[in-house]
């Protein structure tokens, strides 16, 4: 641009923080308000497998795609489906190693080591950590977001990358998130190899869906000899926040989660009876599929603020990275700003519908009573080349 804007971005996720890296490569300065106190006060969650066209592009874009690579772990690829009584009904193997062509591998990372190579990249000072955004005003002329601590930023580009329950959204679009209809419990087994053996043997070296009764068990191999399981089950929105699910009291919450998986196999229901620690309910909501806004000047959207999707599509991550990539290269692009805005957006949205699309089509099908099959053959069409259904 001709002249440096102020650049503001509520959120230090993965979106953000691309963003933040690739204005840093074309030397254009951003502050990122994040309302987490350090990068470690909260739990990142569960391992991404990176895209080549989206996540790993992403990368690419912003100068890391070399160190990322020795933090991913392409062994951890394979994916396993299973009935309820743990019989695999298909398997895509992990890659082996140098085998296939390497643009189309799907290395799996950490969120947390993906986040750490995005945050060690950028200047110190960047994020201001601690700094929750209450709420967002078009501002007198400028945007501007208002912290908790009552001050005021304005800023000529104001980026809501502030996921699901964004407060920049507001400024562009009325649109809020609705249930799903599906709720997931997280768990988490350490030390699997050694203390879990079973359950390692079980899950193997990457993702495994159980599916069944419109029920499912999700086990996602992690680094540091770890596994996390989502258990997905239909509820209503306040089940998850009825204290059925106790973060306080995890026996009781066991035993009430294995309450809903009572005919499942012994080896499936390990997956929660043998978790440690709490197990932490977590509703699942999405934006309209079509989700979208006019042009407001100075404001746009990336990520789950703009598209939130369910998990089923295993886009949100990649697709948040990628827009970060886009609108950093938009802007660093073209001298007009509205002009850079029009040239990230206009792209953005049927992409992000086209996904989100997808995500809300397998969330149906694959806890549709017939789920195990639908989601056979999805794999296969997926794995055949051909189109998912």
């Amino acid at each position: 641009m001709s002249t440096a804007p102020r650049i503001a971005i509520a959120g230090a996720g993965l979106g953000g923080l691309t963003l933040a890296r690739v204005l840093h490569v074309h030397g254009i300065a951003s502050t990122v308000y994040e309302l987490d106190a350090s990068a470690t006060a909260r739990d990142q969650g569960g391992s991404l497998d990176m895209d080549p066209e989206s996540g790993r592009q992403a990368l690419l874009h912003a100068g890391l795609l070399e160190e990322f690579r020795p933090l991913s772990r392409p062994e951890d690829g394979e994916l396993r489906l299973l009935g309820k009584d743990a019989t695999v009904g298909f398997r895509i193997p992990a890659p082996e190693p140098g085998e296939g062509d390497e643009g189309e591998e799907r290395p799996e990372i950490d969120r947390r080591a993906l986040r750490d190579l995005l945050l060690r990249s950028l200047p110190e000072g960047t994020v201001r950590w601690g700094h929750k955004v209450r709420s967002a005003s078009p501002g007198a002329g400028r945007p501007a977001l208002t912290l908790s601590d009552g001050r005021t930023v304005e800023a000529d580009l104001l980026v809501g990358a502030d996921g699901a329950w964004s407060r920049i959204r507001p400024l562009v679009s009325e649109a809020d998130p609705v249930y799903s209809g599906l709720s997931y419990v997280d768990c988490l087994l350490r030390d699997v190899d050694t203390r879990h053996p079973a359950v390692a043997e079980l899950v193997g070296r990457g993702t495994m869906f159980a599916l069944a009764d419109e029920k499912g068990l999700i086990a996602q191999r992690n680094g540091g000899d770890r596994v996390r399981v989502y258990a997905a089950v239909k509820a209503p929105e306040e089940w998850s926040r009825s204290g059925l699910i106790d973060p306080a009291d995890p026996v009781a919450a066991k035993k009430r989660l294995l309450d809903l998986f009572p005919d499942w196999d012994e080896g499936l229901r390990a997956l929660i009876a043998e978790s440690d620690g709490p197990l932490v309910a977590r509703p699942i909501h999405a934006l309209p599929i079509d989700h979208r806004w006019d042009r407001m000047p100075g404001v746009t959207l990336l990520g789950d603020a703009a598209h939130l999707m369910s998990p089923f599509a295993g886009a949100g991550a990649n697709l948040a990275m990628l827009d970060g990539a886009e609108l950093g290269l938009a802007l660093a692009t073209h001298d007009d700003l509205e002009t850079a805005l029009n040239a990230y957006e206009t792209p953005m949205f049927p992409r992000a519908e086209a996904a989100a699309a997808q995500s809300a089509d397998n969330l149906t099908d694959f806890f549709h009573p017939d789920g195990l099959r639908i989601a056979r053959e999805t794999f296969i069409a997926l794995t055949s080349g051909g189109e998912a259904r």
